[in-house]
């Protein structure tokens, strides 16, 4: 037997797997540092900025800064990240009140007040001017052109309006960007919402390189990058890689790309990782807490977990969901028809349809492979309407699993869709 551990919320799952072959996916991340210690690896990084001046160098005290972090579903220790530019931006005498902190939400819900406590501390929360970015208030988005794939720019008005721009974000995987971070925080994080419709689009996403792990060649990274060009003032990011205890590993600063492109490098060689055959039944997690706050999200696992699944084969979702589905537009979308592929015709011939994007991956997994989530979150009648297979625990899901397809060859994927299998 076989015992194998899985993050589910804030705590784990374990499961019993017996017979037949088991292969389990890490991995390469090393274990990450102390607090103290990663005060010390950001303040390097900060000290040594990558293909750019140090952030003192670029400000002064009149300076409007724009400082942009992630969202709750994100694991980005923002509120360390802050402290350390804060702490330098106090230093060259930029008043408070010059500095904004957005939360790039892109399309994501709003956060309340509790929400930011939980991302950045009551102490920055309560002395900062915060607040969410809305991609639908028009009235605080400016345009700023057109990129070569035809994408209209519009921009937080904010953001745009600012001396200098600063992205504090997570290198992770990204199912169809290549990799999290750098210019997504621009586009989609605070762009409007036809911006995003029209990079996050039908054909962007059908194109083989929307995927896991590419950057030269993906549509959809590169009209990021134009996207987030226009906007001047963004000359700078913070980014860490985390291991899968969500500690500090290493940390990336300075310019958007260069900085951006040299963390991705290191990331790749951490999270690519070669398996011996295609499973019968790949079992996942989407990562535990936060990203497992919901079902949007947990597409991203799915995503993950078919890569390495044979087709006709079944995939086993571990998500706790402590948010639901989390978009009632993806729940809609993807309860409008049995057949995917019917779906897919669906957003091919309507779009622009909010979180179309998360529904056209979604129905690219269910073409191949049937998916069992395991939550408790999400009543098993509306998760049947999504064309998922419901099921209460972990044992239910394996029985189910080896009812639909052959058991002999069983995957696991611990760290969900923050590690990239594929076949040898």
């Amino acid at each position: 037997m076989t015992t194998i551990t899985f993050p589910y919320g804030k705590k784990y799952l374990e499961i019993d797997l017996v017979g037949g072959k088991i292969f389990t996916v890490y991995s390469r991340v090393v274990r990450g540092v102390s607090d103290t210690e990663a005060f010390k690896l950001i303040d390097n990084s900060l000290d040594k900025p990558i293909a750019s001046k140090r952030i003192e160098e670029t400000i002064d005290v009149s300076s409007r800064i724009a400082i942009l972090i992630t969202d709750k579903t994100r694991a980005t220790p923002n509120k360390i990240l802050l402290e350390r530019i804060l702490f330098r931006l106090r230093g060259v005498g930029v008043p408070r009140d010059n500095i904004r902190i957005i939360i790039a939400t892109g399309l994501h819900k709003s956060h309340t007040y509790n929400d930011i406590v939980e991302l950045i501390g009551s102490d920055i929360a309560s002395e900062y001017n915060v607040e969410s970015h809305d991609a639908d208030n028009d009235k605080n988005l400016v345009y700023l052109g057109m990129t070569s794939y035809g994408t209209k720019v519009y921009v937080n008005r904010v953001v745009v309006d600012s001396h200098v721009v600063i992205g504090i974000g997570l290198l992770e995987p990204h199912f169809f960007a290549g990799y999290s971070g750098g210019r997504k925080l621009i586009l989609p994080g605070v762009a409007g919402a036809n911006t995003i419709y029209q990079n996050h689009g039908y054909k962007m996403l059908s194109s083989p390189r929307a995927d896991y792990g590419f950057l030269e060649g993906n549509p959809v990274h590169e009209d990021m990058v134009e996207a987030s060009k226009l906007v001047k003032s963004y000359r700078y990011i913070l980014h860490v890689i985390l291991d899968k205890n969500k500690r500090i590993v290493n940390a990336f600063a300075g310019d958007v790309y260069e900085a951006h492109r040299a963390g991705a490098e290191v990331l790749d060689r951490y999270v690519r990782i070669e398996v011996p055959y295609e499973g019968d039944v790949v079992i996942v997690s989407n990562g535990g807490y936060p990203l497992d706050r919901d079902l949007y999200q947990a597409v991203k696992g799915m995503v993950t977990a078919s890569r390495v699944t044979k087709r006709g084969g079944v995939i086993v979702m571990l998500s706790e969901c402590i948010d639901g589905v989390g978009h009632e537009h993806f729940r809609e979308l993807a309860s409008i028809s049995s057949n995917p592929m019917e779906i897919l015709r669906h957003i091919e011939l309507n779009e622009p349809l909010r979180d179309q994007w998360q529904v056209q991956k979604l129905m690219q997994v269910l073409l191949k492979n049937k998916v069992i989530v395991v939550t408790k979150n999400i009543s098993h009648s509306v998760l049947e309407e999504m064309n998922f297979i419901p099921a209460s625990d972990t044992r239910e899901a394996i029985e189910l699993a080896c009812r639909e397809t052959s058991c002999d060859k069983i995957i696991a994927i611990p760290e969900g869709p923050y590690v990239i299998p594929s076949l040898k």
